[in-house]
């Protein structure tokens, strides 16, 4: 792990980056949920899994009709049909920026020391934001497919249907829907997508590596380090947008993988004679044979040969809508939330510098409180010690005077008692 002086500033960005994610995935959650919807229509139909009239035309038609089919409170409370799976989703894209911003800045750096260079070149910048991107998908993909779950359940649904149906399965837990996902396709389900998300990890490396070369372009040398909010937004939207035109094939791809949950069809028996591996063995082979079919370019190759090359771009409009407004305010965000951490981080190092002072200062303060204390009971003790010895002499003067009295008086009654004998 990189040293404490690299580690600070690397949990900094991470997250700053994680809070940037968490306000834009809000912000445009009903987009990316819409999205996902009009990614894998094409094939429920063509699995029989929704009717030809079942799904969307248009990102419009999609919103009207998931607000009057989902939305059954109306009003404001419709709404919340917009919001399925946002709870999983805001997760998991935290943990993904977290986790990507760590491994970035941890790989970075120790290329950086390897070589003994200042900077990297771009190739190099590529494979670095690749090499993080693909450690985070490690960690969150299972949760990538739980939100991708989330967000098809009422599609899945055929319209008409049974409501309970529908509000029984857009309200299982995270933990039910992933045993659903281990159930129907083993433990490696829950990781499907995974190799679409390998291909995917250049999307936000190809991002930075635009949005620095457009801000090396358009951007003046001395305001590099602070362009300005709008100069920031539109850099990282436009940069967003380019990349995500590049690989929308592959989200195509891996949102089609992850929602489709049913197994393989069983294969029909083997002719006599065929010495064809059943049992234990038959499943294995029909295991391999399902991830082999399902890898990120068998996926994209299938779709383009069974449905046209236009299918790998269903719905890039709103994607491209959505990767505008997203990274522009995840970017704005984050610069916003990381200035806030590094003051508060200045404020909190002054705070523990002055501390000693602090302490210090209290302890001479108690000393002179206690000086002030010692001084004063010393003087009240010196006071009692006077006026009890005054008292004390007086007393024994006394004493001794009538003492005297008493010896005279009781000498002189003797002495008559004696004569009068």
């Amino acid at each position: 792990m990189p040293r404490a002086s690299k580690l600070l500033p690397s949990i900094g960005h991470a997250a700053s980056g994680a809070g940037g994610t968490i306000i834009s995935t809000l912000a445009t959650y009903p987009l990316d949920l819409v999205n996902t919807r009009l990614k894998v229509q094409r094939q429920l139909r063509a699995d029989g899994t929704i009717g030809p009239e079942d799904g969307y035309r248009g990102i419009a038609d999609a919103f009207a009709t998931i607000y009057a089919a989902e939305g059954h409170d109306g009003g404001l409370a419709g709404l919340s049909a917009f919001f399925s799976g946002l709870g999983a989703d805001l997760g998991k894209s935290a943990a993904d920026s977290f986790l990507f911003f760590l491994f970035y800045t941890w790989f970075r750096a120790r290329r950086l020391r390897s070589r003994d260079v200042p900077y990297l070149n771009a190739l190099e910048e590529l494979a670095v934001g690749a090499a993080a991107g693909a450690c985070a998908k490690l960690f969150t993909t299972p949760a990538s497919n739980v939100v991708t779950r989330r967000q098809t359940a009422s599609l899945l649904q055929p319209r008409g249907g049974d409501d309970a149906d529908t509000s029984k399965e857009d309200s299982k837990s995270f933990g039910e829907l992933i045993a659903d996902i281990r159930r129907e396709r083993g433990l490696m389900g829950l990781w499907a997508g995974y190799s679409a998300s390998l291909v995917l990890t250049l999307n936000p490396s190809t991002t930075f590596f635009l949005q620095q070369m457009l801000k090396r372009g358009l951007v003046p040398r001395e305001r590099w380090d602070a362009p300005g909010a709008a100069v920031t937004f539109f850099l990282a939207a436009v940069s967003k947008c380019a990349a995500t035109t590049l690989t929308y094939p592959f989200q195509i791809a891996k949102a089609r993988i992850q929602v489709s949950a049913s197994p393989a069809p069983s294969p029909s028996p083997p002719p006599p004679g065929d010495k064809t591996r059943t049992g234990a063995q038959g499943k294995e082979q029909n295991a391999l044979t399902r991830v082999a079919r399902d890898t990120i370019f068998a996926t994209v190759v299938r779709i383009a040969r069974a449905e046209g090359v236009k299918a790998l771009y269903d719905g890039i409009g709103g994607e491209l809508l959505k990767a505008f407004f997203n990274h522009g305010t995840t970017m704005l965000s984050k610069d916003i939330i990381h200035r806030l951490l590094v003051r508060l981080y200045f404020v909190v190092v002054a705070a523990l510098e002055g501390l000693p002072r602090l302490k210090a200062r209290l302890v001479e303060r108690q000393q002179a409180v206690a000086d002030d204390l010692r001084g004063s009971y010393l003087r009240v003790l010196l006071n009692m010690t006077e006026s009890s010895w005054e008292g004390g002499a007086r007393y024994v003067r006394t004493a001794i005077s009538d003492g005297g009295k008493v010896v005279v008086g009781t000498l002189n009654g003797s002495l008559k008692d004696g004569e009068g004998i």
